[in-house]
């Protein structure tokens, strides 16, 4: 079992940045990503890091903009989001698993994110 928790969601305006934080305990070591879902929306994938976080993915919508880190020594990764637009409002889902880019086995509770215009 692999226990998820997400913090660092907020209000921030457009333009602006924020950083998600995921800290993870349990069976650990395996490929991390993030989701997201706004209101009446489909979830969407974010973009992955290996399980030694020398790998990245990202999805088209977020890439450039968005940067993935992971700190095994402190069983933690970080999303950082830069260049946020009001379409990034959602709420942010951190992944772990075993597949590879889109790992989902297991899941945390959320964060939540809105972008102002």
């Amino acid at each position: 079992q692999v226990q998820l928790v997400e913090s660092g969601g907020g209000l921030v305006q457009a333009g602006g940045s924020l950083t998600l934080s995921c800290s993870y305990s349990g069976r650990t070591g395996g490929h991390m990503a993030w989701f997201r879902q706004a209101p009446g929306k489909e979830r969407e994938y974010v973009g992955a890091i290996s399980g030694s976080g020398m790998s990245t993915y990202y999805a088209d919508s977020v890439k450039g903009r968005f940067t993935l880190f992971r700190d095994n020594a402190k069983n933690t990764i970080s999303l950082q989001m830069n260049s946020l637009k009001p379409e990034d409002t959602a709420v942010y889902y951190c992944t772990a698993g075993q597949k590879w880019p889109q790992p989902s086995d297991y899941w945390g509770r959320g964060t939540q994110v809105t972008v102002s215009s």
